[in-house]
């Protein structure tokens, strides 16, 4: 390991959720699994290994020894690569880019344009004045200058960033803004009575979550959760389009229900839920759920002891905090991907790094919602693990040719054979795995199993 190694990386994130320090943990394997400068397996094994501890902790409440804890970072590597993985019936799964999207060349730099769901591409075609062909989009980008290019794109609603080095990313007020962020921020935002844990051998058995998440970084936190035992419902609405890779690589464990918050039968059917549920795990840009009637405090007033997750691209403090945003473009901004051509992660680290440590932040604040009571609320973002990346270091760009596959599995699904990566982390008080594979979108009711 380089510099400062995975155990005192995780010892302070640790220390972060908790003000503890790790029980029992052993982390093996080296950092060479993934290519490039950024240390990435090594915050990849750190956000598994927290969210693994986190289980554990919830194990002795139940009085069950977790023992010792496992992470490796070939397994982590492939856990952050999981949608490259995923196959139904052996077949490779189509891109989970639209044509539109990618970087662009301007007159003094790059610009990515995020186009992967249709309201997106329409935003850059009417912000740019073009129609939708990757030639003409091309050709009027490179005559503009990149931050133009930006500006136009988001204020049509779209989904954009300029490549900015990290010293203009530092100096920029979002970047200082996250910068003055905390990794994970969890704090209680209401009164409750203590929890009381049903019987269960699983660290989250009897825990209803209620997902309301898009695309990889909430999903990835459900998906942790569901393997850990939670009853995990995915709410999401038929008309709205979907990444089918995405979806069946992050549907593990989950069912899958459909309403549309759109109407006031919708909205009440997620009061319903909301009522019966122990967490709540939400994606929407921040301020869209509470301009519907369930902000922070709305839901602490419909159900005291829920624990709340809120994700977001750019933080929750700053100019940006309500900007669409997603794993490609924050590594534009933010510096990550700086250089004479962008250069990206060799994974989609911050949002599958964000979903792991939102497991762990939400399996510990269930554990103080049963030592304490209290509602409690976690926030994180794809800048704030960006930045938590960018601090720890770097590593030789050299890495070795790795074979993944004993890591994979297959189990039956809603779309057929899937072959997946096996759950990364051990815990051998009650090794985490899925019930069931991912089942089509919007095949169960919207209800709680009694």
């Amino acid at each position: 390991m380089t510099e400062t190694s995975v155990r005192e990386i995780l010892d302070g994130v640790w220390h972060t959720l908790t003000g503890e320090t790790p029980g029992p943990l052993e982390l093996t394997g080296a950092e060479d699994v993934l290519p490039g400068p950024y240390r990435v397996a090594a915050a990849a094994t750190t956000a598994i290994a927290a969210a693994t501890l986190a289980a554990g902790e919830l194990l002795k409440l139940r009085e069950i020894d977790p023992g010792v804890v496992t992470a490796d970072t070939r397994h982590a590597a492939a856990a952050f690569a999981s949608e490259a993985f995923s196959r139904v019936e052996g077949i490779e799964p189509e891109s989970v880019w639209a044509p539109l999207s990618g970087n662009y060349r301007t007159t003094d730099g790059w610009v990515r344009l995020h186009c992967n769901y249709p309201r997106h591409e329409a935003a850059v075609c009417w912000g740019l004045g073009v129609p939708g062909s990757r030639d003409v989009v091309t050709k009027t980008v490179a005559g503009r200058i990149a931050r133009e290019v930006e500006h136009a794109v988001v204020s049509a609603g779209g989904a954009a960033a300029e490549l900015r080095s990290p010293e203009d990313w530092a100096a920029h007020p979002q970047g200082e803004a996250v910068a003055s962020l905390p990794l994970v921020d969890l704090a209680p935002i209401g009164e409750a009575p203590k929890r009381t844990l049903f019987y269960s051998d699983r660290p989250l058995g009897g825990v209803r979550v209620l997902e309301l998440t898009h695309v990889l970084a909430g999903p990835v936190a459900g998906r942790v959760l569901a393997a850990h035992g939670a009853d995990v419902l995915h709410v999401g609405a038929a008309h709205l389009p979907r990444v089918e890779t995405l979806v069946r690589d992050t549907g593990q464990g989950k069912k899958s229900a459909f309403v549309a918050l759109d109407t006031e039968g919708g909205r009440a059917r997620l009061k319903k839920l909301i009522s019966r549920a122990d967490v709540l795990v939400q994606s929407f840009r921040p301020g869209a759920l509470e301009r519907i009637g369930f902000g922070p405090a709305d839901l602490a007033e419909l159900r005291p002891g829920l624990v709340i997750a809120d994700l977001s691209a750019y933080g929750w403090e700053g100019p940006w905090a309500r900007r669409r945003g997603f794993d490609s473009l924050v590594q534009m901004s933010n510096g990550i991907a700086w250089g004479d051509e962008p250069s990206p992660l060799p994974v989609q680290a911050l949002d599958h790094g964000t979903g792991w440590l939102a497991a762990a932040a939400i399996m510990t604040a269930l554990r103080r919602q049963v030592t304490d009571g209290g509602t409690w609320r976690v926030r994180l973002s794809l800048a704030g693990t960006g930045r938590w990346l960018d601090s720890l270091g770097r590593k030789d760009l050299v890495s070795s040719e790795v074979d993944f596959s004993d890591l994979l599995e297959e189990t039956d699904s809603g779309y057929g054979r899937l072959t997946r990566v096996r759950m990364a982390g051990g815990l051998p008080g009650a090794e985490p795995h899925w019930a069931f594979g991912t089942r089509l979108p919007g095949v169960d009711k919207p209800t709680w199993t009694p």
